[in-house]
């Protein structure tokens, strides 16, 4: 449930501007886009579809155009009582149709169920750097490895080229420029190219930039008393891990991957 590109391609061959995270279980994250601009699945529903780089579609025509299409009329019918189609129950049904999209059990899963065969040792290695020297455990946390919470990991590039501001663009708080939310790690492996610019499409990338503990904002003479300047979150530092540790880590990365759902091509009504 993710596209493999670096930045989503919309509209008229328009480039987004950020990475398209992963579908799977987006109805257990508390806020939604990366800069946590939606509440919920409903308020997340139209901001694609209006957006002028992604589907570029006038959300206030949309139901009219839907209604011209005759096959709609009993699925809404069969939905909501009456064949009546307005955007509050497009979004409806697009929410509810992504809550159905959850990820299957993994290796690490039955390894928790006591199947101690589940993962190998280099997983079990990888599992313990995790929660320990890795400091992984501290952002990616709880049955679907993200603490809900937002995070600058150091690639704000602020007043540079491929600036992007993230959570302030929605608060306006100096405190929240840079910061992205976290995402959940089952499946990461299916998931490449990572960040919320799709910048690694290299594990190995992913994990040495975490391992110089991520890159600094440079400071210009001019930002010194810049009250946005970024600051990297504390959590970051530098975890110094071997080779073979940082191998651990991947290996138990892979163990939170689940088999594909198999979902059926439903013919579009007519």
């Amino acid at each position: 449930w993710a596209d493999g590109r670096q930045v989503s391609v919309g509209h008229d061959h328009q480039n987004n501007i950020r990475n398209a995270p992963s579908l799977e279980n987006v109805c257990f994250f508390k806020k939604l886009f990366w800069d946590g601009r939606a509440n919920s699945l409903e308020d997340q529903a139209s901001m694609p579809v209006e957006a002028h780089n992604e589907m570029h579609q006038d959300v206030k025509s949309l139901p009219k155009k839907l209604r011209k299409i005759k096959g709609y009329a009993p699925f809404f019918k069969a939905a909501f009582g009456t064949t009546d189609i307005t955007n509050e129950r497009i979004a409806s049904s697009l929410a509810t149709f992504q809550r159905s999209l959850s990820s299957r059990r993994t290796d690490f899963d039955r390894f928790l169920a006591n199947n101690k065969q589940a993962l190998t040792d280099q997983q079990v290695l990888g599992l313990h750097l995790f929660r320990t020297k890795a400091r992984c455990m501290n952002c990616h946390n709880g049955p679907f490895f993200t603490d809900n919470d937002f995070h600058n990991d150091g690639l704000t590039y602020y007043g540079r080229k491929y600036e992007d501001l993230g959570l302030y663009n929605v608060t306006k708080k100096p405190e929240d420029v840079g910061k992205f939310k976290t995402p959940g790690l089952r499946n990461v492996m299916r998931t490449a190219p990572w960040f919320h610019n799709g910048l690694f499409a290299d594990i190995d990338g992913v994990m040495n930039m975490y391992n110089m503990g991520m890159p600094d904002q440079r400071v210009k003479p001019e930002q010194m008393n810049d009250p946005l300047l970024p600051k990297n979150d504390k959590l970051l530092r530098g975890i110094r891990l071997s080779n073979a540790e940082k191998d651990a880590v991947i290996a138990f990365l892979h163990s939170l991957s689940s088999a594909p759902v198999l979902i059926r091509v439903e013919e579009l009504p007519k």
